[in-house]
């Protein structure tokens, strides 16, 4: 029991347990920002003028790929779809 205890206290004072959590955190903050640029792709691709078919187009792509997908619709399909005002 004492040589656990020693060991614990040996852990905790060489900080293994404070950078352990901090990376989790980093790694939590990271999924929430990846599920939030997702999401407001999804808006985004939904709230756009482009036909049904081009919206499907670029939803799989968002599935398929979610950051590359994600990334490109705000890079090139958001500004074509504002490029073409007269597609409903």
């Amino acid at each position: 029991m004492q040589t656990q205890l020693v060991h614990h206290m040996t852990l905790a004072s060489t900080g293994g347990e404070v950078i352990g959590a901090a990376v989790t955190a980093g790694f939590v903050l990271c999924g929430l920002a990846c599920l939030v640029f997702f999401i407001s792709t999804l808006v985004s691709i939904l709230k756009s003028p482009l036909t049904g078919g081009m919206k499907v187009v670029w939803i799989i792509l968002a599935f398929s790929a979610p950051f590359l997908g994600c990334l490109c619709w705000f890079v090139i399909g958001r500004k074509d779809a504002q490029r073409r005002p007269g597609v409903v």
